[in-house]
């Protein structure tokens, strides 16, 4: 079972987060070769002011203090994904850090996976629930999350958790971000209800630096809960 009291963001986890996401690009080595079939983008956003603060300053955002604090509900951890409007399911990956402080990715060899990283709240607890999954391989070809670009508000996300439960999430918007544009505290920042994040890779490929050039966010907030 997962304390979502244990899940908050700390100072140390934001500068990891934001340099994770580069990690899911950079791991991409050789993608979007010549020919390949294209990704859905939607188009670039600009964040605000207060969301793109600089992942090393960056602090998790401070709720309005409460007369009562409620306890921390127990949920159980993520086992499974399916997105039935991109026709994909996948179990799903255990993601934390790497030695060197970066957020680990599913391995290439796992294209067709997703992840859970698991410093993040689990699926259903108040917060951000972060699954990050590959857009393509160019030896495996399109990834979990290659279609994520294209998915509409409205469109039902479930993941199934360990104690039998589903918890139903409905996309709020998709957004695509530059990397030097990625707002940092709107996706990872705490919220005062459960939130679900998909993240992938997204924009055109830089063969130079042999990764993608901006990252898509798919917002997604917890409508239910059923049996699985």
């Amino acid at each position: 079972m997962t304390d979502p009291s244990r899940r908050r963001p700390t100072p140390r986890t934001w500068a990891a987060l934001a340099v994770g996401l580069a990690v899911v690009a950079a791991v991409a080595v050789g993608i979007a070769l010549a020919g390949q079939q294209r990704a859905p983008q939607p188009p670039v956003s600009a964040p605000t002011a207060e969301s793109s603060v600089p992942a090393d300053t960056a602090e998790p955002t401070t709720p309005a203090p409460a007369a009562v604090e409620p306890a921390p509900v127990q949920v159980a951890e993520p086992v499974s994904l399916r997105v039935p409007a991109l026709g994909v399911s996948s179990d799903l990956l255990e993601l934390g850090l790497q030695d060197d402080g970066t957020v680990e990715v599913p391995p290439l060899s796992a294209v067709d996976q997703a992840g859970w990283y698991r410093e993040s709240p689990a699926p259903g607890a108040v917060g951000p629930a972060v699954l990050l999954g590959h857009v393509d391989s160019a030896e495996y070809g399109p990834g979990i999350f290659f279609e994520l670009g294209g998915l509409a508000p409205g469109a039902e996300v479930e993941v199934a958790r360990e104690d039998g439960t589903v918890a139903v999430f409905a996309v709020d918007r998709v957004e695509r971000y530059t990397k030097v544009d990625f707002p940092t505290l709107e996706v990872y920042g705490n919220t005062a209800d459960p939130q679900l994040r998909l993240i992938t890779c997204g924009g055109e490929f830089d063969p130079v630096n042999r990764s993608y050039e901006d990252n898509i966010v798919a917002y997604a907030t917890l409508v239910g809960t059923r049996p699985a």
